[in-house]
């Protein structure tokens, strides 16, 4: 089931998803310090964070699959194959 969060994430414009996705990263390095220096009162926040990181660069790297031409996707497949 897709969250409220990726489907968000799919209505973004590809400026708008780095763009989102570059204050997050830099939202999460503030956490970070933040949290080596003092602490935070909800340590879990930097799990939401870090996750939407992950859900931003998914949603990137998705749709420049989705953008490939058939012969990058069958050298992706060849190389994917020798792992």
């Amino acid at each position: 089931m897709a969250t409220k969060s990726f489907i968000e994430l799919q209505e973004f414009s590809d400026e708008q998803l780095a763009n989102e996705l570059g204050e997050t990263i830099t939202q999460y390095r503030k956490i970070r310090f933040d949290h080596a220096l003092k602490g935070l009162e909800n340590p879990l926040a930097i799990r939401s964070v870090r996750r939407d990181i992950a859900r931003m660069k998914n949603e990137v790297r998705r749709r420049e699959i989705a953008s490939m031409t058939p012969e990058q996707l069958a050298k992706r497949t060849k190389i994917r194959n020798r792992k």
